[in-house]
């Protein structure tokens, strides 16, 4: 078992494109740097979008899964 008590989670199902990332980003600015943020959307499209936000931000994509119609990611805020 892992140990996520400093890990905040993020419900971003129904929301399209690009409302995840935008609500994430601003999820992302008020925390930590080194926290992590565990993000839930259902929209196809956060599978390319969310990876390529860490990668412009400099966050780092930790885990990328779905369950169902479920995307799943877990960031580390830089």
């Amino acid at each position: 078992m892992t140990e996520n008590h400093s890990e905040n989670t993020l419900d971003l199902s129904g929301l399209l494109c690009p409302l995840p990332v935008l609500k994430a980003r601003k999820r992302l600015e008020g925390m930590a740097p080194g926290a992590i943020l565990k993000v839930i959307a259902t929209d196809p499209m956060s599978a390319i979008d969310m990876p390529h936000f860490c990668n412009e931000q400099g966050h780092e994509l930790l885990d990328q899964q779905q369950h169902g119609p479920a995307l799943i990611f877990r960031i580390r805020r830089s």
